[in-house]
């Protein structure tokens, strides 16, 4: 998942503040988009539980290509398409983890409910803090991306080699380095045009999704 992030984020973003009305305008397109991808993406959670491994992983390929033809979309103009390629993208995410959450959810039902409360916290404490500085965080994407490429890589080590506690360290890791992403998200939605709308909209979606199952890692104890 994390490696979605990585493909759909921006190099850097820099701009100047919008007028105030916009901006709110913006915000609330933006936000509606990500409310419903998140419902999509639940949606594809409930269905999808009985899908096995294989399955999975043939929708997250399924993933990238919806994030490569979404910011080709968006780049030529055709809003509707890339809103139907965002909305696909929380289908087919929700689709591909609902074994994982489905195994948690057998276990111990409460770790879901305690990560999803403890997902809508932290992205409503770092988007709220992203949004209203006036500090343009534009320099951060560079540290951002390398420090997610290092999380990605952490974890494919991790995979090879017995590193103590690995599972914790690369959720509390990755839960910082997302945290940070859903400042600078939020910080570029502020200084974005409005045809930027469903491209910030994915990366938001992503900050959250990434979030959600880093916080149920650690609630369900650090389970693989």
């Amino acid at each position: 998942m994390s490696a979605l992030k990585a493909t759909s984020h921006p190099p850097a973003f820099a701009g100047a503040p919008i007028t105030r009305d916009r901006a709110q305008e913006l915000l609330g397109q933006v936000m509606g988009f990500v409310a419903a991808t998140v419902g999509f993406a639940a949606l594809g959670a409930y269905l999808g539980r009985d899908l096995s491994g294989a399955a999975g992983l043939a929708l997250f390929i399924g993933a990238f290509a919806c994030i490569i033809s979404l910011n080709v979309a968006a780049a030529k103009g055709r809003e509707q398409l890339s809103i139907g390629l965002l909305f696909g993208l929380g289908l087919l995410l929700g689709l591909a983890v609902a074994p994982v959450i489905a195994d948690y959810a057998d276990a111990d039902p409460s770790a879901v409910w305690q990560a999803a409360g403890a997902t809508a916290a932290f992205v409503g404490a770092c988007g709220a803090y992203g949004y209203a500085t006036r500090r343009d965080l534009s320099s951060w994407a560079r540290t951002l991306f390398w420090a997610l490429l290092g999380l990605i890589v952490f974890g494919l080590v991790a995979i090879f080699v017995s590193i103590p506690n690995s599972q914790i360290i690369y959720a509390v890791a990755g839960l910082a380095i997302f945290g940070g992403f859903t400042i600078y998200d939020f910080n570029r939605l502020r200084r974005a045009s409005p045809d930027s709308a469903v491209v910030i909209a994915v990366s938001i979606f992503l900050d959250i999704f990434n979030v959600f199952l880093l916080a149920l890692q650690l609630f369900g104890g650090g389970r693989d």
